[in-house]
């Protein structure tokens, strides 16, 4: 039997039973495999694949909504991949066609590597912003950030839902819920008994990726990030929207140092909705 055409191979949607030949896929393309972070998107967002005749996935991706269950008002596309031996072969054109297709008139954003730009370019998607990731062992020192911080109880996930609400302009409750069973740490900070701030730590290989991180100003950022730093021997990884550029410049003073700079990207909106000023990093940036 020949083996059928690439073009002629059908779409399909993604469970957590395809969550090895994701991780798969990731490593075949030099990425770590991720299957911790991989297990969380397939469960809480869309993958959609294509089977490779000969074994595993010739291409995935994750698309994760938000808002109303039945009416998203926004996605967030991620994890998006093709396997090296089916590279420059328009097959990530035709899956990010599909999802396109799939999400209608929903407005879409994404975090564009340098290489993945130009592709997202071409079918409509805007450059709305930056993201600077960040990596290393954290060094406490200097002033102490004069806010408290806590650990984050099953009392506070009302309030930290409405925060979330507020500052990103749509409904996270799918994600943010699951965040006391996926994180190793999940904090909050306060004021006068007021939440004005929370942030999570969850494992990724062998770094703790600090993300979410949502804060009334950059000392309640600073509190955050380094009180999750004082429960891990781990390095830290996390994605600083380039406007805080006072966070960005005390997280370097302290031993994380630039790894990329990836491009935050729309279609259909012409920028995240919400309020940049309180969101300082994503969960992930394969989500939002």
């Amino acid at each position: 039997m020949p083996t059928p055409s690439l073009a002629a191979l059908p779409i399909r949607r993604l469970t957590l039973r395809d969550l090895n030949a994701c991780a798969d896929l990731s490593e075949d393309r030099g990425w770590p495999r991720e299957e911790y972070k991989w297990g969380l998107l397939l469960a809480a967002g869309k993958g959609y694949g294509i089977d490779d005749p000969d074994g595993g996935l010739v291409t995935a991706c994750v698309v994760t909504e938000y808002g109303p269950y039945s009416e998203p008002d926004l996605g967030a596309i991620g994890m998006v991949l093709v396997a090296e031996r089916h590279a420059r072969q328009g097959i990530g054109r035709r899956l990010m066609r599909h999802i396109l297709s799939a999400m209608g008139t929903t407005p879409l954003t994404l975090h564009a590597t340098p290489y993945g730009r130009p592709l997202y370019e071409e079918l409509g998607f805007k450059v709305t912003g930056q993201a600077e990731m960040l990596h290393g062992h954290f060094r406490p020192g200097g002033r102490t950030a004069a806010v408290n911080t806590r650990a984050a109880t099953a009392e506070d996930i009302a309030t930290i839902l409405r925060l979330d609400e507020e500052v990103l302009g749509t409904d996270r409750t799918h994600l943010i819920t699951r965040l006391p069973a996926f994180a190793d740490q999940f904090r909050v900070a306060e004021e006068n008994g007021r939440i004005i701030g929370y942030a999570a730590a969850w494992p990724n290989m062998h770094t703790h990726v600090v993300g979410p991180l949502i804060a009334r100003d950059t000392e309640t950022a600073q509190a955050l990030l380094t009180s999750l730093a004082a429960g891990t021997d781990r390095p830290l990884r996390t994605d600083i929207d380039v406007r805080h550029e006072e966070l960005r410049a005390w997280a370097r003073e302290r031993g994380l140092a630039p790894v990329a700079l990836n491009s935050v990207m729309t279609y259909g909106i012409p920028e995240l909705p919400g309020d940049w000023s309180r969101r300082f990093a994503p969960l992930t940036v394969a989500a939002l």
